[in-house]
């Protein structure tokens, strides 16, 4: 891939940690690299051999970096959500992505370096979905009470609720 194409690509502004952050993030998912580092010369305005930019790839997304400084810090309002196919995934991106981190609410997690991500099974998307407004409303409710999302947790939220209200 050309440096110079015309695909979007999330920049990510660290203070001075993009090399470090790269190298954790690509040592979670599969197929990623770390694709160019840039490195400051003799001229600076950093350190002769520290990073001062560079791209990343994380599971075929690429994203490019910066060691900006710490004027600009990553807050919530900027997350990554990460689709998984079952609790194993959930747990797995969870763990990763938490440690050294702080885990929050419905599924968010903030990384080492501060950045948010969402961890969302697949089964969420469609329960909260469900047809049956009671079994979503559940759902919703069930993952709204949650830090690491559960899907038996969910399910059981669902299937409760479908059967409270089914005459008989």
């Amino acid at each position: 891939m050309s440096l110079a194409s015309n695909h979007i690509q999330p920049c990510l502004w660290f203070d001075d940690t993009l090399e470090e952050a790269a190298r954790f993030y690509t040592g979670i998912f599969p197929n990623s690299s770390i694709d160019h580092l840039s490195r400051y010369g003799d001229a600076g305005p950093g350190a002769p051999g520290s990073v001062m930019a560079g791209a990343f790839t994380l599971d075929g997304l690429t994203f490019r970096g910066i060691n900006g400084g710490p004027a600009f810090p990553f807050t919530e309002a900027v997350s990554f959500s990460v689709t998984c196919d079952d609790q194993s995934e959930v747990d797995y991106y969870w763990d990763s992505l938490a440690d050294g981190g702080e885990e929050s609410v419905c599924g968010w997690v903030k990384d080492r370096f501060g950045l948010s991500w969402q961890i969302v099974p697949a089964r969420l998307y469609e329960l909260v979905a469900d047809p049956v407004p009671e079994r979503a409303l559940a759902a919703t409710r069930a993952m709204l009470g949650m830090r690491r999302i559960v899907v038996a947790d969910l399910e059981a939220a669902a299937d409760a609720a479908a059967a409270a209200t089914t005459p008989g």
